[in-house]
């Protein structure tokens, strides 16, 4: 079977250290965090008083203020990353079939803040059932992926994919799929989370999952540094446009950057902690590969799952180093959540962006926040610490991994149209 080629055609992003692509760019090339106190809540008494959050957006620049109140802000984020792809993908929605239009989007937990509100407002309301008749649209996972479609008036596949920090990447390798597969032309896809939340913060708290680094956050998220503690709770949206190639050229598209492939396994080792030796890693990435019919030498840089908490780093290092062998020294190597923070099911989406933005201008964006070597990290991988480097990245590599042990890789290859 003649599999067609799948290229990336709009971007859009709405991240904690940029609200626009190029702004998201900037603040990754410049070594940026994106992590302060919490402004969504008092967080004094919890454990972690800080996170990455989007800032400075007016919600009412995008949206009518009386639609926004009926969706969540996972949605809303959504809503704000799509506008911005759609526009830099020049589609012009009047001369292409919309039945070959599709949506796919991932998100790990959907409408945390409005379940839970509604739930708050119910015990405090002594119990007494006057729940929102929103309630439930605002609340499920996949009901943005349902107003881009509407927006848009895209009538092909139309679904959400939620396997929690893995959802947006998950997202990304269905959409290509379909269209590898002639089952679509154009997608939607990537993906948005909205978890700045007391719920979201205390669960994550109770897990053990979160730095408690208060007395500095911005330099909380450190990627492969010895005294990492957890990591930092993100928010925002990133969303790529998925187009046939022929489709693409056809109507004279501007091209970031082909999808060659991608993996998808799982650990199935344990509900949140990783393999301790990256089995699941390591067959994704290599799965990913023979996907996309290439070596791991043809592999230039890695944008790793990295959350900076002690376990997952160390397995993510392992499994790089068992598919790529010696290759893995000759790589660059980097985590953009030490600027972003963990995004969880939006990650995905805005790290495949950071990886086609790499390929794009030759630049590989750093993992800050690195004071301390670990012992147990290889100091001859080229992880990219502290500053960016240049060097010419022809293709790129994304790993995302999930609670659950799901994971998802992905790999863009420049093109030269």
């Amino acid at each position: 079977m003649n599999l067609r080629r799948v290229v990336v055609t709009g971007l859009g992003a709405l991240t904690p250290i940029g609200n626009t692509v190029d702004e998201f760019w900037n603040g990754l090339t410049n070594g940026v965090s994106g992590a302060a106190p919490i402004t969504r809540f008092d967080a004094s008494k919890f454990k972690t008083q800080f996170a990455c959050e989007v800032k400075n957006l007016d919600i009412s620049d995008f949206l009518d203020r009386k639609e926004a109140r009926k969706i969540d802000p996972y949605t809303q984020y959504a809503m704000v990353a799509v506008e911005e792809a759609m526009n830099d993908s020049g589609l012009n929605l009047e001369k292409i079939d919309l039945s070959r239009a599709g949506v796919i989007w991932g998100s790990g937990i959907g409408g945390l803040k409005t379940f839970q509100d509604e739930v708050t407002d119910f015990v405090n309301g002594e119990g007494v059932p006057r729940f929102n008749p929103f309630f439930i649209p605002k609340m499920i996972a996949d009901i943005a992926a349902g107003f881009i479609s509407i927006k848009y008036g895209f009538q092909g596949p139309n679904f959400a994919t939620v396997s929690a920090c893995a959802s947006a990447t998950n997202a990304l390798i269905d959409a290509f799929n379909y269209i590898r597969l002639g089952k679509a032309n154009v997608f939607i896809s990537g993906g948005s989370e909205a978890a700045v939340t007391e719920a979201g913060v205390g669960g994550f708290n109770a897990l053990k999952a979160l730095s408690q680094r208060n007395d500095d956050p911005a330099t909380a998220s450190r990627p492969f540094d010895k005294d990492r503690d957890g990591f930092v709770l993100g928010e925002g949206a990133g969303a790529l446009i998925l187009e046939e190639y022929e489709h693409a050229k056809a109507r004279g598209a501007k091209i970031y950057a082909e999808l060659i492939g991608g993996g998808m396994t799982g650990d199935a080792y344990h509900i949140t902690a990783p393999h301790p030796e990256g089995r699941g890693a390591a067959n994704v990435m290599k799965f990913a590969l023979e996907d996309a019919g290439i070596s791991a030498e043809a592999i230039d840089y890695i944008n790793v799952h990295g959350t900076s908490t002690p376990l997952g780093d160390l397995s993510e290092v392992k499994a790089i180093k068992k598919i790529f062998g010696d290759h893995a020294y000759k790589m660059n190597i980097s985590s953009t959540k030490s600027m972003t923070g963990h995004l969880l099911g939006a990650a995905g989406a805005v790290e495949a962006i950071a990886s086609i933005l790499a390929m794009k201008n030759n630049l590989v964006p750093p993992t800050i926040n690195h004071f301390t070597d670990d012992e147990e990290v290889d100091p001859k991988l080229n992880l990219t610490f502290n500053k960016a480097q240049e060097r010419e990245v022809n293709i790129a590599l994304s790993n995302t991994f999930g609670f659950g042990g799901h994971n998802c890789s992905i790999i863009f290859k420049k093109t030269k149209e």
